[in-house]
């Protein structure tokens, strides 16, 4: 058992260093560009955004569904939000973390209404509600139908042009700069290859999942992991990395990533049905039960994919253009056809484990969105919260470094790093020892054996660790993965193999807590372990 953690209680920040920026963000997407935004607006603040790709090819780019949010300001729906993420997270998410999303969850929405996001509305001009699964109401706010992120993405983008000091795109960050017990910044590599180092007060990690992990994902190239896997290298606590949702209806295409047959299809009345064209499950339940009876279903009738039947919805092309030309450019028509569906890799419930201001176990080092493990989702993530998420507990790393708190509560996730009780209310935590992946003798690998390497990667983790598990699996994925970084040199600077390398320590952290929660319960799914034991019922640490 590795020590427990004892974070620090919060003092003043220190100064920022000399030439230096106040906040570092790291990442695009919709966490780090609207914490950069709000953190520019602050008077002084040096702010500056470091992304490998450009600003706006971040995953957020890709969420179709929308932001979930109580926007009618009752009480009494705000806690039905409460109750249906509570639900969806099978008994692991923080219930203050949770609160946290949904109280301040739509006062974000109408932030990005006013940067300019254009929601969808009906006839009278209200914004128009979607039901996804898992929501037992209506309420969740989409932009084109099905183009919420790509929306998002441009109403942040374009503020954050305007309003950040730095903006270095195309620079890949190579790991986190540590001195006396405090993150300083990172070292990076520039497009041209030239290794820099970008100094800041304070750093926030907001890079998203790790959806290639998978041969099958409706995620980026670009999610490979890496905030995640440089906080692994620090010693960073990271928690509920087995928990790795698949979304149940990405279309069975070879385009990668998958085009997403968004949830809202089902929740306007889309019906699932076998080989048999039978109807077999309810499609408005949770994503990782949905997910489960469709690779059952697969596996029973001997086939790769199930089907989606669309074929009553009226005005489909009106209510979802994105994905029906998606639909038009695979040679489907939604009103005539029946549209093959499969599961795919789609949100690290997990990652980096953060109080409810996002700061971390590192002073210095914050997290939010995809990465970072704040305690909303648990075991299993409900539609729509991931981009709410984000937003709301970006804005919170901000105010938090503005009101001069500089290191961790014991609030949120973190209360599970400590090792605490598990209560009603707080979810206790058990610490494991990281993977232990053999120092590498090798000096550099071709571009061509990096790529066959990474889908070897992938395939071992979509065939002995995707929707369902065993130990034997979970034992043969590992293996491979030591055969993938025995080819790997050690401290890799060409951004190709760095996100191999990330890949796999990220990958072999999954495995190892996998391994370890002998139990299904939400996303992770253990055919040898099939029910969910309440001795069980915590998170699993890794890092100190």
């Amino acid at each position: 058992m590795a020590e427990l953690i004892h974070p620090r209680r919060p003092n003043r920040s220190p100064a920022a260093p000399e030439g230096g920026l106040d906040l570092l963000v790291l990442g695009s997407g919709v966490a780090g560009l609207s914490a950069a935004v709000r953190a520019a607006e602050m008077q002084g603040l040096r702010v500056g955004v470091l992304t490998k790709a450009e600003l706006d090819l971040a995953t957020t780019r890709w969420a179709q569904g929308g932001v979930a949010a109580t926007l009618s300001g009752d009480p009494e729906e705000t806690d039905l939000h409460l109750s249906d993420t509570l639900a969806a997270g099978v008994g692991l998410c923080d219930i203050d973390a949770v609160r946290v999303l949904v109280d301040e969850g739509p006062d974000r929405v109408y932030d990005l209404i006013a940067l300019g996001a254009l929601f969808d509305r009906d006839a009278e001009g209200e914004l128009e509600l979607a039901r996804e699964g898992g929501h037992s109401v209506p309420r969740v706010v989409h932009a084109g139908g099905a183009a919420t992120g790509a929306e998002i993405e441009r109403a942040l983008v374009a503020a954050v042009r305007e309003r950040v000091t730095e903006i270095h795109e195309q620079t890949f960050a190579l790991d986190l700069m540590i001195q006396d017990g405090r993150c300083r910044g990172v070292r990076a590599r520039h497009a041209d290859g030239d290794i820099i180092e970008v100094r800041a007060r304070h750093v926030l990690l907001a890079t998203g999942g790790a959806g290639q992990l998978f041969a099958v994902t409706t995620n980026p190239p670009v999610a490979t992991g890496d905030g995640v896997a440089m906080a692994l290298r620090a010693g960073v606590a990271v928690a509920d990395l087995e928990f790795f949702q698949f979304h149940p209806t990405a279309l069975d295409h070879p385009s990668m990533p998958r085009p997403l047959l968004s949830e809202a299809l089902r929740g306007h009345g889309a019906l699932l049905r076998d080989a048999n064209g039978e109807q077999f499950v309810d499609e408005l339940l949770p994503r990782d039960v949905v997910s489960r009876a469709i690779t059952a279903r697969m596996l029973q009738q001997g086939i790769d994919h199930v089907w989606l039947d669309a074929t009553q919805l009226d005005h489909f092309h009106v209510r979802f253009p994105t994905i029906a030309a998606d639909l038009e450019a695979a040679g489907l028509d939604p009103s005539v056809d029946f549209l093959p569906v499969a599961p795919a890799a789609h949100h690290q419930c997990g990652g980096i484990v953060t109080d409810l201001n996002g700061a971390t176990t590192l002073p210095g080092l914050w997290a939010a969105g995809e990465t970072s493990c704040s305690g909303v989702h648990g075991a299993n993530r409900l539609a729509s919260n991931s981009l709410l998420e984000g937003m709301v507990f970006g804005a919170r790393v901000v105010e938090a470094i503005g009101a001069g708190i500089d290191g961790p509560t014991d609030t949120g996730a973190m209360r599970s790093a400590r090792g605490e009780a598990t209560s009603d209310l707080t979810i206790g935590g058990e610490f494991i020892e990281g993977p232990l992946l053999a120092k590498s003798d090798a000096m550099s690998v071709s571009p061509a054996r990096v790529a066959e390497l990474r889908r070897a990667v992938q395939r071992a983790m979509t065939v002995h660790a995707g929707v369902l598990r065993t130990a034997e699996s979970i034992g043969a994925a590992q293996a491979i993965l030591d055969e993938v970084w025995a080819e790997l040199p050690t401290d890799p600077t060409d951004p190709a193999t760095c996100e191999l390398s990330n890949l796999v320590q990220v990958g072999a952290a999954l495995l190892t807590a996998a391994d370890a929660r002998e139990e299904s319960r939400g996303a992770h799914a253990r055919t040898d372990f099939p029910g969910a034991r309440e001795e069980q019922r915590h998170r699993l640490v890794v890092g100190s």
